[in-house]
């Protein structure tokens, strides 16, 4: 954790809405929105869980970039417990996206391949008591057995999470095991060092490949990104194409 970077100027437009002005509502009804999300009782409390903790940490993070500035200094206590939550809420969120996107594309499949109908016998098989997670996905089959157009649905679904999924999942990688994403066995730079930044108090994260730097990410700007899944409309093809080469970056070593 460190200091963020000096303020050039002043008069630039925010580029964070102030704690009053977020609704940390949005995080949780957007994730909601997503088809074989919102449908399902337990992934509704993971998004309810994320959204409820995302709202604590902004405050956190406010609280540092306030006592930030009036020190002058890191304030080391709130810096490190704020790292904390933060990367814990990386996590939790990392794990919750990629429960939904395995189930989504696993649908997509069973759908192309024809096993919807003996996934769903497997799941109604008799077990001798009442199994709500089995009745949830059971439930979830049914439907796509009777309305075809959800498939299509749930890939505009899986497109328009695919670059925010990608973020997170990097600085996950580099957090949780101090690897470059899309290199195994690799070193990452500075795995979960965070600097605090100017505008939100957020820690910032550098994304890498290795030896090129491709940018930040906070925590914040992980929340912001699903709030607006809501309200952004697909990436095209293109789009995707040209955020892949990116996130590969250059060879290591040219």
């Amino acid at each position: 954790m460190n200091e963020g970077h000096d303020i050039d100027d002043e008069s630039e437009e925010l580029p964070y809405r102030q704690l009053g002005e977020i609704d940390f509502s949005a995080l949780r009804e957007a994730l909601s929105r997503l088809e074989l999300f919102g449908d399902d009782l337990f992934l509704r409390q993971q998004a309810f869980n994320i959204s409820t903790v995302d709202q604590f940490i902004t405050g956190l993070e406010y609280d540092v970039l306030r006592k930030l500035n009036e020190q002058e200094r890191t304030p080391v206590p709130e810096a490190l417990f704020l790292s904390a939550q933060s990367q814990m809420w990386i996590f939790a969120v990392y794990e919750m996206m990629r429960t939904w996107r395995q189930r989504a594309k696993n649908v997509i499949k069973w759908s192309e391949n024809g096993g919807l109908e003996s996934k769903l016998r497997a799941l109604e098989k008799e077990i001798g008591y009442l199994h709500v997670g089995r009745k949830i996905r059971a439930e979830q089959i049914k439907r796509v057995l009777a309305d075809s157009s959800i498939i299509d649905r749930v890939r505009v679904d899986l497109r328009s999470v695919h670059i925010p999924f990608a973020r997170i999942e990097a600085i996950r990688i580099s957090i949780a095991k101090h690897e470059v994403g899309g290199h195994k066995n690799s070193v990452a730079l500075r795995p979960g060092y965070g600097r605090i930044n100017q505008w939100c108090g957020s820690l910032d994260y550098e994304l890498e490949n290795g030896a090129y730097s491709m940018g930040y990410i906070s925590r914040r700007d992980i929340a912001d990104e699903l709030r607006a899944l809501a309200s952004n409309s697909p990436p095209t093809d293109d789009e995707l194409r040209e955020f892949d080469t990116f996130m590969r970056g250059p060879p290591i070593g040219v």
